[in-house]
């Protein structure tokens, strides 16, 4: 039956034979039950490995067979290794402006003018070097070394002038700060702020230029200037408006899961956390937070040993500062002592911002007696929480709302995110 259909098909001019060939395998594949197909798999394979026209159609007869199986769609979490490898906080660079263009020396050559003159075309200027904030960009580690910018192009004959060298743009995050031989030259702080860092070199004279009733026929065309160069330090200190500062396993990636939408590495081992991340705390009346976990301080931070200073410049933009202290520790009211005389010695006045004492792992047995006596130690307010089971971090949350609304009456100029 099939040969006859097939026969059918080579009189038939008006359909394709690629069409009714698929149409008739289609009907054949119905007629046959599962089991019978797949007991007779090498006999039906031939049936469908047919030449039409010189090629061979291969038909696939199941899409779970030969189809591809697929994951789950969602994003795996880079670790905090790789995540590290992404995040830089501080990059030297060398700036090197476009040089401007060349003058040109020439004369105006044309039928019937024995006297055109000069017609020398002045030089492009060269492309200046411009330092841009960028809140979509997170870390330093989009920028490079060396930066050198665009030359401009030499002028031509018939009063051309050169072409400009374009601006070269540098994205760096909000809160990047620019440094000079160790001093502070500007701070990008807004969104779309700019820096001009390095000017491009101006453009060489054509001979043009030098055209006067003394001397009509100059001869004189000067080079373009050199660019500026310039070697700077970028430098990223963290935005934001409240800073969690604690010693190394305090919990204080725990407890920025817990408040916020921040999804930091947290694990049973000291300094989890390499480098800051920041939280976003949201209220009903649409208001946010911004939160930043800082990676682990301990005792000589102030003197670089561990983490060191790296990431001690990241609390300075924080306008309030979160102590979190750990209950399991034998003595918690000392790691308070000593945070703040870290703070202290990197920056005076540092540990006197608007602040708040936050005990966590309140879950374990002896954290309740060890809360009583850190509050006859201390004089700031403590929160007692468990990053662990979200245990009174409502009360926190609150709190927090209530410095930042304190930040807001005084500084007055609240920072959207």
């Amino acid at each position: 039956m099939l040969a006859t259909l097939l026969t059918r098909v080579k009189s038939s001019r008006w359909l394709s034979p690629d069409i009714l060939l698929g149409h008739t395998l289609t009907q054949e594949v119905r007629r046959k039950q599962l089991s019978s197909f797949s007991h007779n798999s090498s006999s039906v394979s031939v049936v469908w490995r047919r030449k039409v026209t010189g090629s061979i159609r291969d038909v696939s007869t199941t899409g779970t067979v030969c189809a591809k199986v697929r994951g789950n769609s969602k994003r795996k979490e880079l670790s905090e290794k790789k995540l590290t490898r992404y995040f830089v906080d501080h990059r030297h660079v060398k700036l090197v402006a476009g040089s401007g263009g060349k003058g040109v020396c020439s004369f105006h050559s044309e039928p019937r003018k024995e006297w055109g003159g000069p017609d020398g075309g002045n030089g492009g200027d060269g492309g200046s070097i411009i330092i841009k904030a960028d809140r979509f960009v997170k870390s330093l580690a989009q920028v490079v070394p060396l930066y050198k910018g665009e030359n401009g192009q030499s002028g031509g004959s018939k009063n051309c002038y050169g072409r400009n060298g374009s601006p070269t743009y540098i994205h760096v995050p909000l809160g990047t700060v620019v440094k000079e031989q160790g001093k502070i030259v500007v701070d990008l702080s807004e969104h779309g702020q700019e820096y001009l860092a390095v000017f491009g070199g101006s453009g060489g004279k054509g001979n043009r230029f030098f055209l006067s009733n003394e001397n009509r026929a100059p001869m004189t065309a000067t080079p373009g200037l050199e660019g500026q160069e310039r070697a700077l330090h970028l430098e990223l200190r963290t935005m934001a408006h409240a800073g969690l500062v604690g010693f190394p396993n305090a919990g204080k990636s725990s407890l920025l899961r817990a408040i916020s939408n921040a999804r930091p590495a947290v694990a049973a081992y000291p300094f989890t956390t390499l480098n800051p991340h920041v939280g976003i705390v949201k209220y009903r009346d649409h208001e946010q937070v911004a939160v930043a976990d800082i990676p682990g301080i301990i005792q000589g931070a102030h003197l670089n040993r561990g983490l060191g200073i790296s990431f001690l410049r990241h609390i300075e933009r924080c306008r309030f500062l979160l102590f979190v202290l750990d209950l399991s520790a034998t003595e918690p009211w000392t790691q308070f002592q000593h945070l703040r005389y870290e703070l202290d010695q990197y920056e005076p006045g540092l540990s006197q911002r608007p602040q708040a004492i936050i005990a966590n792992k309140m879950d374990l047995p002896e954290a309740r007696e060890k809360l009583e006596t850190l509050k006859s130690h201390v004089t700031q307010r403590v929160i007692p929480v468990s990053a662990l089971t979200g245990q009174n971090t409502e009360e926190l949350i609150l709190h927090l709302r209530e410095l930042y609304d304190g930040y807001l009456q005084g500084e007055g100029k609240p920072t959207r995110w």
